[in-house]
């Protein structure tokens, strides 16, 4: 099951829960002051392969001239 990162509205307090994905924005308690205004923060994350491919990605550029950052092609 995904973690989920929360933040509460009323205490400010961040914290995360083991959650199955369609229980992700149903209601749950702040752990610290118990208030049900509680918000799901937006999972970020950042993956660089130093010009290899990262595996489960799709594969490159098929254009000849891009250098793996084109506007033609997207990628």
């Amino acid at each position: 099951m995904p973690i989920y990162e929360y933040v509460c509205q009323t205490c400010k307090q961040e914290f995360e829960a083991i959650r199955s994905m369609s229980q992700k924005d149903a209601a749950i308690a702040c752990e610290t002051c118990g208030s049900q205004d509680v918000k799901r923060k937006l999972a970020v994350f950042y993956a660089h392969s130093g010009g290899s491919a990262i595996p489960g990605t799709s594969g490159g550029c098929n254009c000849d001239s891009c250098s793996g950052n084109c506007s033609s092609c997207g990628h």
